[in-house]
């Protein structure tokens, strides 16, 4: 019997030595969050004989302002199951142990706790049903970048919306400096603002990011206007769009939301990547004008769950109970 120990890290202070490779659950990604305002990382790890690691993945709080009551509150988003080393205890069980042990960190500290971005859909189902956790349908999409090219992928009225942009003057540039960020992080804020659920984090995220290998910001400029910008992370073979944002309607004949989604693909092809995922489809309702916007690229959606667990016991029975199987 192999002996266990699991411990949850709130900062990098006396922590074991470990291998990263899923930038969702590494350190690189937890000192980012440390140095923004409004987050607070928590790692659980769990450690055998010796102090090895063999399994360890990041959770983030994220505390946000609403316009309602309680106007406060804070919310935990794991993206991912974690990363494992080769060990004589089964996946699924070193998970429960770092979920049990997060789940009980977290508890009445934050308002709901969320899963998303599992490996595949049916992960974990026993383990999260254990700890109280209720499954929500989603739909995520992928584009593949190593069988075809992205144009072969294009739908013709993409394809046009596209060289119509290029001929009129609008490019993609990097953000390359402090004016370039101050830009995208305003114009991602005024995209954003009446979307509840959408948490746009503090600019520092984006400074942070930007000082690493796996991260860039995009700008779409026309006639030295920023009306589109994007985020994009890198992750072992694979692109992750995790934000964008544009000016929809002050220049609708642009499409300048398509031409950012655009370049970041051709970036993630141009730059050897496997795939590119786009982190955020919207909710997983079965119209979604966003959701089938970026489908107009080649993706292919991919059926899965998040999981969710509420603090308040009352609205978590409630809720597993709507979304009972």
């Amino acid at each position: 019997m192999i002996n266990l120990r699991t411990t949850i890290y709130s900062s990098l202070e006396g922590l074991p030595r470990m291998e990263c490779h899923n930038f969702f659950h590494s350190l690189t990604l937890f000192r980012i969050c440390e140095r923004t305002p409004r987050m607070k990382p928590y790692l659980a790890v769990v450690t055998a004989e010796g102090g090895r690691v063999v399994a360890h993945l990041v959770g983030v709080v994220r505390h946000r302002a609403v316009p309602l009551p309680p106007f406060l509150y804070s919310h935990c988003l794991v993206m991912g199951e974690g990363e494992y080393e080769e060990c004589a205890v089964a996946k699924e069980d070193l998970f429960l142990r770092m979920l049990h042990a997060l789940t009980k960190k977290l508890q009445n500290r934050v308002a709901y706790i969320e899963f998303s971005h599992l490996s595949s859909k049916m992960f974990g189902y026993g383990v999260f049903r254990r700890c109280g956790y209720f499954p929500v349908h989603w739909l995520n999409i992928h584009n593949s970048l190593h069988s075809r090219r992205p144009e072969e992928r294009l739908s013709e009225k993409m394809r046009k919306r596209i060289v119509k942009a290029c001929d009129k003057g609008a490019e993609v540039v990097a953000v390359d400096g402090e004016e370039g960020l101050v830009a995208f992080s305003r114009l991602l804020r005024k995209h954003n603002r009446l979307k509840p659920k959408r948490y746009i984090p503090d600019a520092n995220f984006f400074r942070e990011l930007m000082k690493t290998d796996n991260g860039k910001l995009f700008l779409t400029k026309y006639k030295g206007k920023v009306i589109g910008c994007c985020a994009c992370v890198f992750s072992g073979s694979n692109a992750y769009l995790w934000y964008s944002a544009s000016l929809r309607k002050s220049y609708l004949r642009l499409h300048p939301s398509v031409l950012t989604v655009w370049h970041a693909i051709k970036y993630a092809h141009t730059h050897g990547y496997a795939h590119i995922s786009f982190m955020d489809v919207g909710l997983p309702f079965q119209k979604n004008p966003y959701r089938e916007f970026i489908l107009q690229f080649g993706g292919k959606p991919v059926s899965t769950y998040r999981w969710f667990r509420f603090s308040f016991r009352w609205l978590n029975s409630l809720m597993s109970w709507l979304h009972r199987d």
